[in-house]
């Protein structure tokens, strides 16, 4: 169960990314004052936190529903995040994590950018919700595994929140290109993960 957790931990954190949020969290809130970032990563990780929770609980649902086996989504989600994972290999904006060039526009007109971009799909994206239901979505998950991996969520959450906060000091610090580079690594691990789901999706479609 431990390692199973782990393993859900890490590819959270990889997915969610909190140290790249650090230079998109600054450049969506540059004209905004400290009180008011501070309020807006509080609400946009509050927003995720009630996304993830409701993708752990009604996940397993939600494809039991749309009669997707758990086999075909392991290769869906580790399609998926392989291609985040070459994204952050290359340092390019994700078309799957990132915004459109018309949601951009729009963006610069918003008040309240805490639901849109930044907890959804910055913080919350396509990868962390396949990730989620593909860790909750276990028949054979114990009540125990099921808070603990809640729990390992929340701690990714909270740092994603943390890093945000302390924008300022951590731009100063590593600045876009550490935060880049830190991004490859990550990529690089998510991709070997991604890999894995899909050869544990096609084992299991096989039997």
């Amino acid at each position: 169960m431990l390692d199973s957790i782990l393993k859900f931990f890490v590819v959270f954190f990889v997915v969610v990314e909190p140290l790249s949020l650090v230079p998109a969290f600054a450049s969506l809130t540059q004209n905004y004052a400290v009180d008011q970032r501070r309020q807006i990563a509080t609400k946009a990780v509050s927003i995720s936190a009630l996304i993830c929770v409701i993708f752990a609980v009604a996940g397993a649902k939600l494809l039991q529903v749309l009669g997707i086996t758990l086999s075909a989504f392991r290769i869906g989600a580790g399609i998926l995040l392989f291609l985040i994972a070459l994204d952050m290999v290359f340092a390019r904006a994700s078309p799957i994590r990132g915004t459109t060039a018309g949601e951009e526009n729009e963006v610069k007109l918003r008040h309240d950018i805490s639901v849109f971009p930044l907890a959804f799909p910055l913080i919350t994206g396509p990868g962390a919700m396949a990730t989620i239901m593909l860790a909750f979505g276990e028949s054979q998950l114990s009540w125990l595994a099921f808070f603990a991996q809640m729990l390992a969520m929340l701690i990714v959450l909270l740092m994603a929140w943390i890093t945000m906060r302390l924008t300022g000091p951590m731009m100063r610090v590593m600045g876009v290109t550490g935060a880049n580079v830190i991004s490859r690594l990550f990529g690089v691990i998510l991709a070997a993960l991604a890999v894995q789901y899909i050869i544990d999706g096609i084992k299991g479609a096989m039997h």
